[in-house]
């Protein structure tokens, strides 16, 4: 009422409103639109004597901001911006936040002022973080190229191929160790899945795979080539002077907080070796089904499917499409002290406590059919195979199912009905697979849509494209059931959003969410596989049976403004 946001009778009406609500004034004088968080922030500033900060546009210093990390900057809300001797001046959104304000005083050990501040300064100071780093990264790189020493003049000049102490010596140059850092330590602040080292004409290429997508990352001198393939393979342990073979191999970094496992693999072509990383994310957990993406009546049948003691449970789809993601969660929750849990997988992705993981060696004999075999006499109620590549292996897997095992794993196929006829063409029985076969998820991964995104509502053109491969009745039915929208809601009111592209989210996306579809193995569906029908008619029958495709639980994920209709149609027509 003092700073003239509110007048007395508008303040009095309410703080009854907030009396009956039993909520604070503020909250609700916010969430009426009378003020913006932004005053509130400020008014709550001068109450409490706390110092507000206004940091749009400010640049900071790069030593000061990234004495907090990203990460922590990030999910708190909280930035460094300005230091005096031993005391720390940090903004924030929530000066409450003592658990980020401890964390951060033992970090840097420094006393920290907390100030107040509002959310486009936080977030033009995160900005700041991408741009630092990105700049700091150019530098080394820059400084670092130039002075890497080339590969041996014999070699160059056509005088045979460089020994294995000369390599070795190369990778453990200075400004080798330091590319190389500084690309690894890029790629996990960048948060990408995967780092693409590639030898062309005239250049080395690098580029990133993030949210799914490859962008180039850097291009260095081609002479650097053998020097960074040769510091690589030094990290995995792969022979340094076999260069006609592809080689396997993995090595681990630890990042603040977290532990990265990087799977490497080296292929090579007509212009040197290329080098591909798999970066994953070690004791990452805490994921849920719904978390996912999983909801309604997909959720209900994965539940289902989880509290069956025996029989199988398949993730199905491509390579990069979540499917081992998804299989952790299910058993996350499986994961008791009354069971016994173990898996055969290549890689163990994520490390769980209270499973017995098992890593296959093909080259000493161990391939998932073996490892199998020696699971079920480990006495185990709950069996992971990380992917059914065989006959084999499937054999083993449904009679592992039938012998009284609850077993998980994945397959490639295109969607959850295509599962059946694979299994069969790799030799298994249809009546097995029918007595095993509990539910067959498939599912794609889709980015997300950053907080700034551009609404829009669907044209009637766009409604007849989408309902050629989908039921858009059926859509609109479950939005309605699952309170999405309200139930007077038709198409034409459902604000669906495009990508916005800003300074702080690039493209318009950050991140990935699953869309799927989860079939159940009822006994009509038995039937059909006993008769041996195609997927077409076994997805027909499914549908009946209210099976959301996964084309239609994407339009339901745009329709909650998570992804966009353009983004659903890319990943699924990608089959």
């Amino acid at each position: 009422m003092d700073a003239g946001l509110i007048s007395g009778a508008g303040f009095d009406a309410m703080a009854k409103k907030a009396k009956e609500k039993n909520r604070p004034v503020g909250e609700l004088l916010v969430s009426d639109g009378k003020i913006s968080e932004d005053d509130l922030r400020r008014t709550e500033a001068y109450i409490l004597g706390i110092p507000f900060v206004n940091l749009k546009g400010e640049k900071i210093d790069f030593e000061i901001l990234s004495l907090i990390p990203e990460a922590i900057a990030r999910n708190h809300n909280i930035v460094a911006y300005r230091k005096n001797g031993s005391e720390l001046e940090v903004a924030m959104l929530d000066t409450d936040d003592l658990e980020a304000i401890d964390f951060v005083k033992k970090k840097v050990g420094l006393r920290i002022l907390p100030r107040l501040s509002d959310t486009e300064s936080i977030k033009s100071v995160l900005v700041q973080y991408r741009r630092s780093l990105k700049a700091e990264f150019d530098d080394i790189i820059e400084s670092e190229a130039a002075s890497i020493r080339s590969i041996s003049e014999s070699e160059e000049s056509g005088g045979g191929e460089a020994t294995e102490g000369e390599l070795k010596r190369l990778a453990e140059d200075l400004p080798v160790v330091r590319i190389v850092d500084t690309l690894l330590n890029h790629a996990i602040i960048q948060d990408a899945s995967d780092i693409h080292m590639e030898p062309q004409t005239e250049q080395f290429l690098i580029r990133y795979r993030i949210d799914g997508i490859l962008r180039d990352a850097m291009i260095l001198p081609r002479s650097a080539a053998p020097a960074i393939t040769a510091r690589i393979k030094v990290l995995a342990n792969l022979k340094l002077d076999e260069k006609r073979l592809p080689q396997d191999g993995r090595f681990k970094i630890t990042s603040p907080g977290q532990k990265i496992s990087f799977r490497v693999s080296t292929l090579p072509t007509y212009f040197g070796e290329k080098t591909v990383m798999r970066l994953l994310k070690e004791n990452e957990h805490g994921f849920t089904l719904e978390g996912l993406g999983f909801h309604g009546d997909s959720l209900e049948r994965v539940h289902w499917a989880t509290r069956q003691s025996t029989g199988m449970i398949l993730a199905t789809g491509p390579t990069g499409s979540g499917k081992t993601t998804t299989l952790y969660t299910i058993l996350d929750i499986l994961n008791t002290p009354e069971v016994n849990i173990s898996t055969i997988e290549d890689p163990i992705e994520y490390q769980m406590q209270r499973i017995n993981q098992t890593q296959v060696k093909p080259e000493i004999g161990l391939t998932f059919s073996n490892g199998l075999r020696s699971l079920v006499r480990q006495d185990p109620d709950i069996i992971m195979v990380g992917e059914i590549r065989d006959g084999e292996t499937a054999d083993l897997a449904v009679n592992a199912a039938l012998t009284g095992h609850l077993v998980l794993s994945t397959l490639h196929t295109n969607s959850a009905t295509g599962a059946m006829p694979r299994l069969i063409d790799m030799g298994v029985e249809p009546f097995l697979l029918v007595s095993t076969l509990d539910i067959v998820i498939a599912q794609r991964l889709v980015r997300r849509l950053c907080a700034d995104k551009e609404k829009r509502i669907l044209s009637p053109a766009e409604l007849k494209t989408l309902a050629k491969s989908a039921d858009m009745d059926k859509v609109l039915a479950t939005l309605k059931e699952e309170n999405v929208v309200k139930k007077t809601d038709t198409w034409e009111t459902i604000p669906f959003y495009n990508a916005k592209k800003t300074a702080e989210c690039e493209d318009g996306y950050s991140g990935r969410i699953s869309i799927h579809e989860v079939l159940k193995v009822t006994p009509s569906i038995k039937e059909l596989i006993l008769k041996g029908v195609s997927s077409d008619e076994l997805e027909l029958q499914a549908k009946k049976e209210g099976m959301m495709t996964m084309t239609e639980d994407g339009i339901f994920t745009a329709a909650r403004g998570i992804t966009t209709i353009e983004e659903v149609m890319r990943v699924v027509s990608s089959e």
